[in-house]
């Protein structure tokens, strides 16, 4: 039996994925590396929806967050940071590591961030240089209104600066159109590859506070990285088998078309809400992602034990929560290569293991819920599989 990866990062590689990581490979300054790094980068300006430059490094997502913060501000400056789980609360960590005082924008767990009351805040703060918040906060499936937030900070003098990392490909985020100033993503989630690459897009309005920033920096320093990208080229050593990949990657969502993998996720998402709600159980997201959907694990179910019985008995493997969540939601990923098969399945695993637990429930439910939605006509189109 083979395992299904239905966590919300790493994601399953697809097929054209695993090859081209398996390829020889071949020296990353040379103009064979440099053509592919272009091609890549031009394909990811699609995907981030912007046609301002994006910026590769070799590093987690959080690399790309950290990029953002010292590229952008000084020690001293004030920024703010709205709070409601733990990757938003990255933010407010990488703030005060450079000495940036940051203004919380507090965020119940499972609530979205209310954009008048960043509003508020910002006409509070006038000297604040940045708005940080995230797409989707992976730690509790909840989907932040960007385009409200871009509206809200743009007759501010402060940059807005999303984390995409998992909401990218999944859940709407027009860029350009909507006047997003920094976007970070990172390769192991909507963009079907292995953990390793980062990802940052910037507004003209953005640069111009980094030729300011003093924060120290150096691997970082964006500066670096756009005098390299002027010869389609990166100032350190890429992960060249990792590149190779994107640019494979980059190849499906292009052929399948941005919208349409967005379509996707929301059409799976639609599916397993109605699935695991079909069996009883409740959403803990107000403001639900495409990429993920978080879970109450029920009265009575130790959740450890949950997502720990559905791997063990099906070779299903779901996130469970973290920090304080942890034991208390699970999270349920349908972005990037996974298909409703797998939601499918992942239902299945879910009930079996709610069953050996003592939930009560009325077996095969969550499947056929979830089936009905897919029968029904959410579209599932341009597949990535």
């Amino acid at each position: 039996m083979s395992d299904i990866l239905l966590t919300p990062g790493p994601t399953p590689l697809p097929p054209q994925v695993r090859e081209a990581l398996g390829r020889p490979i071949i020296h990353h300054r040379t103009s064979q590396y440099r053509a592919l790094f272009k091609r890549a980068l031009q394909a990811m300006q699609t995907a981030m929806q912007t046609a301002q430059p994006v910026f590769c490094l070799t590093s987690s997502g959080t690399g790309a967050m950290e990029a953002a913060v010292v590229n952008l501000l000084s020690p001293g400056d004030e920024a703010i940071v709205i709070l409601g789980g733990k990757f938003a609360e990255r933010w407010q960590h990488l703030c005060k590591a450079y000495g940036i005082t940051a203004v919380t924008v507090p965020v119940a767990y499972g609530d979205p961030v209310n954009p008048q009351q960043v509003a508020e805040v910002l006409q509070a703060h006038p000297k604040a240089k940045a708005v940080f918040s995230t797409l989707c906060e992976t730690s509790t499936g909840v989907v932040n209104d960007i385009k409200s937030l871009a509206a809200a900070t743009r007759s501010s003098g402060a940059v807005l600066v999303v984390d995409a990392i998992s909401g990218l490909l999944a859940d709407e985020c027009q860029t350009d159109a909507w006047g997003v100033d920094v976007v970070v993503t990172g390769s192991q989630k909507g963009l079907m590859l292995p953990p390793g690459l980062a990802f940052l897009s910037m507004s003209q309005k953005a640069w111009a506070l980094v030729e300011q920033a003093t924060c120290p920096r150096f691997y970082t320093d964006l500066r670096l990285y756009q005098k390299s990208l002027a010869d389609d080229d990166t100032p350190f050593t890429s992960a060249v088998s990792t590149v190779v990949a994107l640019d494979e990657a980059l190849k499906l969502v292009l052929q399948t078309g941005v919208p349409q993998m967005i379509q996707r996720c929301a059409a799976m998402a639609q599916a397993a809400r109605a699935g695991v709600q079909a069996i009883g159980l409740t959403l803990f997201s107000k403001r639900p992602s495409n990429g993920v959907t978080a879970v109450n694990v029920p009265a009575g179910v130790d959740g450890k034990q949950l997502t720990k019985r559905m791997y063990d008995r099906s070779k299903v493997m779901v996130a469970g929560g973290q920090g304080d969540m942890a034991g208390k939601i699970f999270r349920f990923a349908h972005m990037g290569y996974i298909s409703p098969e797998d939601v499918l399945a992942g239902l299945a695993a879910l009930e079996q293991a709610l069953t050996e637990l003592g939930y009560k429930l009325t077996p095969g439910q969550s499947v056929k819920a979830a089936k009905a939605v897919f029968d029904q006509g959410a579209p599932v189109v341009g597949a990535a599989r």
